[in-house]
C-alpha cells in the first residue's frame, strides 16, 4: 500500500529553490473546462505544492492534489502537507488552481492524521466549490478522479515551474468496488487508476459531486491488478464538521439533464393539458350559464307581457263600467256626473287600448351574466398580471441538484415581470426570463417563471474563467436593471438575453425545479 502522493524530496537543487519565488507568480493561462460535469468540478481541483527550506537550502518538496470545498478553503490529505510536521515553520504550501494564470500561498487550518484529511485555506481568490455527495453509493457505479499523477508531471514538465503553472487536472474512469476499513478509516475501493500526485484530490460520481477523497493505492507488482482507496464521504462529512467548515451537502441521485428535460417537456405538457381542460370547462359552464340565463330571461319577459296585457284588459273592463255607470246618471237626470263618469270611462278605456298596443314583444332583455358570456373567454392567468408573494418548494422528480440549496425559496411575483420588487424579467412567450452573468461566480443562472403553472426553475451552468469572461462583456450591454412598465426596454432585455443564451452550452449543468403557492 502506498500513498498517491509525490514523496518528499530532501534534496532539490537551486532549480526548486528558485520554484518558491515563483509560486506566487504569474505563469500562464490554464486551458478552458469543457462543459461536462466533471469539468465543472475540475475548475475547483487544484495541485497542492509543500517546499521545505531551511538555511535557504530546498531541504523538502512535494506536491498532491485538492478540491475547493468553499471559494476560501481546501479539502486535500493529511500526508500531502506532511512536510509540515516535519519542518514546522519552515514550509511554504503553494496552492495551484486549475484556471487562471497565478498560484496562491495556503495554509493549513486543520489536520486529522488519523483520517489522512487537511483542510487549507487561501486568499486572494475565489475558487469554483463542489459538493459533498452524502447519499448512498451502489458497488458497480462509474466514478472518475481527477487530480495531478506525477507521472504525468515527468513525462510533460520542462521544468520545476511547471508543477506551478495553471492546468485542468487529469480526469481517469473506474468503478466503485466496495467499502473498506483501513487503519479505522472508511474507504472507497475503485478502479479509476490514480497515481502519486492524485492524493487529495476527489472521487467523484457522474454528475461531478465528491464522493471521497483519493489517498493509496495498492501494488501492481507481479501481475497484480492495482486498486485505489478514497477517504469516504462520510469520514470526510465528519471531518469538516469537527473543522466547523460549512459544505454543500447532496443526497439526491444522479440523473442526467436529459433524462430531467424530458420529466420537464412532460410535466409541461400535462400542466398545458390540465390548462386547456379547465378553459373547456369554463367555457362548458359560461355556455350552460348562457343557456339557463336565456331560459329564464325568456319566461320572465313572456309572464311581464302576460301581465301586461291582463292589466291592459282589467283597465278596459274598468273604463266601460264607468261608460256605463255615465249612462245610469243621465237616465237619473244626473247629466253633470254622467258627464264626468263618460270622461273618465272613456280616458280609462284609451288607456288600456294604448297599453295593450305598446305592450312588450316577448322578446328577452339579456341579463350582465349572459352579455358576459358572450364574450370571448380570458386566459386563466394573466401573464403580466401580479400574483404577490409565493412559497415555492423544489420538485425532487424534475431537479437535477449538483451544488445547490434545496431549501423553500419566496418570491414577489410583481406586475409586468417584476420580481421582488428590484429585478426585471423579459416576456418569453407567456413565460419570464431573467439570466443572472455574476461578477465573482463562474455560474450562469437562466431563471424562469411560468404565471399560468406557477413553476420556477433555476438552470445553471457551470463555466470556465474564459468562457464568464465573455458572457460578462455581453451582459454589460444590458442596462434595464431595475423593473420598468416600459415594454420597449423589457423587448430589449430579451434580445440582450437572447445573445447570452446563444453563447451558453446546450444544456445546463443543474436545473431546479420548483412548484410555488400563495404564502400564507
Amino acid at each position: 500500500m502506498v500513498h498517491a502522493s509525490s514523496p518528499p524530496m530532501r534534496t532539490f537543487g537551486r532549480q526548486a529553490a528558485a520554484l518558491v519565488g515563483a509560486a506566487l507568480l504569474l505563469l500562464g493561462l490554464a486551458a478552458p473546462a469543457r462543459a461536462d460535469d466533471i469539468s465543472a468540478t475540475g475548475r475547483g481541483v487544484v495541485r497542492v505544492v509543500t517546499i521545505a527550506i531551511v538555511d535557504d537550502e530546498v531541504v523538502g518538496f512535494g506536491h498532491g492534489s485538492g478540491v475547493a470545498i468553499a471559494p476560501n478553503r481546501i479539502i486535500t490529505n493529511a500526508h500531502v502537507v506532511e512536510l509540515l510536521a516535519r519542518f514546522p515553520g519552515n514550509v511554504v504550501i503553494g496552492i495551484v488552481p486549475s484556471e487562471g494564470s497565478k498560484s496562491y500561498q495556503g495554509r493549513v487550518i486543520a489536520v486529522d492524521a488519523v483520517h489522512d484529511l487537511a483542510l487549507i485555506e487561501i486568499t486572494g481568490v475565489r475558487l469554483p466549490t463542489v459538493a459533498l455527495y452524502t447519499g448512498p453509493l451502489e458497488e458497480g457505479s462509474m466514478v472518475t478522479a481527477l487530480g495531478y499523477p506525477g507521472n504525468v508531471d515527468l513525462a510533460t514538465a520542462k521544468s520545476a515551474a511547471d508543477y506551478i503553472h495553471p492546468l485542468s487536472p487529469i480526469r481517469s474512469e473506474g468503478v466503485f468496488s466496495g467499502r473498506r476499513q483501513m487503519s479505522g478509516t472508511d474507504v472507497l475501493l475503485h478502479t479509476a487508476p490514480i497515481a502519486r500526485g492524485n492524493s487529495g484530490g476527489p472521487l467523484l460520481d457522474p454528475c461531478g459531486r465528491v464522493v471521497g477523497i483519493n489517498s493509496a493505492i495498492t501494488r501492481g507488482e507481479e501481475g497484480n491488478s492495482s486498486f485505489a482507496f478514497a477517504i469516504a464521504n462520510s469520514e470526510v462529512a465528519a471531518f469538516l464538521n469537527k473543522a466547523k467548515q460549512p459544505y454543500v451537502g447532496v443526497g439526491t441521485p444522479c440523473t442526467s439533464i436529459a433524462d430531467i428535460e424530458k420529466l420537464d417537456q412532460a410535466a409541461e405538457a400535462q400542466a398545458t393539458a390540465l390548462s386547456d381542460a379547465s378553459k373547456r370547462e369554463a367555457a362548458n359552464k359560461a355556455v350552460l350559464a348562457r343557456e339557463a340565463a336565456l331560459t329564464a330571461a325568456r319566461a320572465a319577459a313572456d309572464r311581464h307581457r302576460e301581465n301586461i296585457m291582463g292589466l291592459a284588459v282589467l283597465i278596459l273592463v274598468l273604463g266601460a263600467m264607468a261608460v256605463g255607470a255615465g249612462g245610469l246618471l243621465d237616465a237619473q237626470a244626473m247629466r253633470r256626473e254622467a258627464i264626468i263618469a263618460w270622461v273618465l270611462g272613456g280616458l280609462t278605456m284609451l288607456g288600456a287600448i294604448v297599453l295593450f298596443v305598446l305592450r312588450p314583444s316577448g322578446e328577452p332583455i339579456l341579463p350582465q351574466a349572459v352579455a358576459a358570456a358572450n364574450k370571448p373567454l380570458a386566459p386563466t392567468v394573466s401573464s403580466t398580471a401580479p400574483l404577490g408573494k409565493m412559497v415555492c418548494r423544489v420538485v425532487p422528480e424534475r431537479s437535477r441538484v449538483i451544488s445547490s440549496s434545496t431549501q423553500d425559496v419566496t418570491i414577489d411575483w410583481g406586475k409586468a415581470g417584476c420580481m421582488n420588487g428590484r429585478t426585471q424579467y423579459a416576456e418569453n412567450g407567456s413565460k419570464w426570463d431573467r439570466i443572472l452573468v455574476p461578477s465573482e461566480e463562474q455560474t450562469v443562472s437562466v431563471l424562469q417563471f411560468d404565471p399560468a403553472t406557477r413553476s420556477y426553475a433555476n438552470s445553471r451552468y457551470f463555466l470556465s474563467a474564459d468562457q464568464m469572461e465573455g458572457l460578462r462583456k455581453i451582459r454589460a450591454t444590458v442596462k434595464l436593471k431595475a423593473c420598468s412598465p416600459d415594454e420597449a426596454g423589457r423587448a430589449n432585455l430579451a434580445t440582450q438575453q437572447a445573445a447570452i443564451r446563444m453563447a451558453l452550452p446546450a444544456r445546463p449543468n443543474e436545473k431546479i425545479v420548483y412548484s410555488c403557492t400563495p404564502a400564507p
